[in-house]
């Protein structure tokens, strides 16, 4: 346990120093909603630095390791090229008008600095599965297969939903095609078997305190940053929302309601 909290440990240095590189380039482009593009880089940065510091990488290390990066390295791209060129998202001019005057220099801790924090402990999993070694346990199998599952159902929710804002017959309609008829953020349903995917891989080779990640990012993606905070004023500013509302789950998959 020494040996692998140590990793642990040794990974923050790391993801502190990637936030300053961020928090550079979304304050040279006045964009903090630019951290979004690397919060998944963090993740991938930390398994990277584990991987650096053990002796060799086993089966279950490269597993592991090629899945948060297909994870981390898809996300970021659908992300950069989605944000950076477009205005700061609302949510991010919510928390830049809470914090004037200078919030140029605040955003380092209360964003930057933050998301690397709540990074290191997301990306916990990782660090005792990619320093094990021998065969690939059962229950590691099972865990990269929910992880697969959960990166190919975040891809497609992705794709589906820029493929339908490319449409001008879509503007102001919406999105209720695809994945996204069965539930209103299949995007972070994905997200959640992402994490939870990880956690039993990790599991699978004693690393059952790490449960912290995947209830950490349970709670971001329900309650704080995600669908909690994404539908917070929606119905005002989109009223055909509301009716996406009364028949569409919120987060689990399920068929669409009928409305009355």
């Amino acid at each position: 346990m020494t040996g692998v909290t140590g990793l642990w440990l040794s990974t923050l240095p790391a993801l502190l120093v990637l936030a300053l590189v961020a928090w550079a380039v979304a304050s040279a482009r006045r964009n903090v909603g630019l951290v979004d593009i690397f919060w998944s880089l963090f993740l991938l940065s930390a398994a990277l630095v584990v991987a650096s510091r053990v002796p060799a990488l086993g089966p279950p290390g490269w597993l592991a390791l090629a899945l948060v990066a297909a994870w981390s390295l898809r996300l970021a791209a659908y992300l950069a090229a989605r944000n950076w060129n477009a205005p700061e998202d609302h949510r991010y001019r919510a928390i830049r008008a809470r914090n004037e005057p200078g919030f140029a220099w605040k955003s380092l801790y209360l964003v930057f600095g933050l998301q690397a924090v709540l990074a290191w402990l997301v990306a916990a999993p990782l660090v005792p599965v990619i320093a094990a070694t021998g065969k690939l346990p059962a229950l590691q199998i099972a865990g990269a297969l929910l992880t697969l599952f959960g990166v190919g159902y975040e891809a497609i929710a992705d794709r589906q939903l820029a493929r339908f804002k490319q449409d001008p017959a879509n503007a102001g309609a919406v999105m209720d095609q695809g994945l996204w008829r069965y539930s209103r953020h299949p995007n972070y349903f994905g997200e959640f078997c992402v994490w939870w995917g990880f956690y039993l891989q990790a599991a699978a080779h004693g690393g059952w305190w790490t449960v912290i990640s995947p209830l950490l990012m349970s709670v971001l993606v329900l309650r704080v940053s995600g669908v909690t905070l994404l539908e917070r004023d929606i119905g005002e500013r989109r009223p055909r929302y509301r009716e996406y509302v009364a028949r569409t789950n919120a987060f689990l998959p399920g068929p669409p309601r009928e409305v009355r």
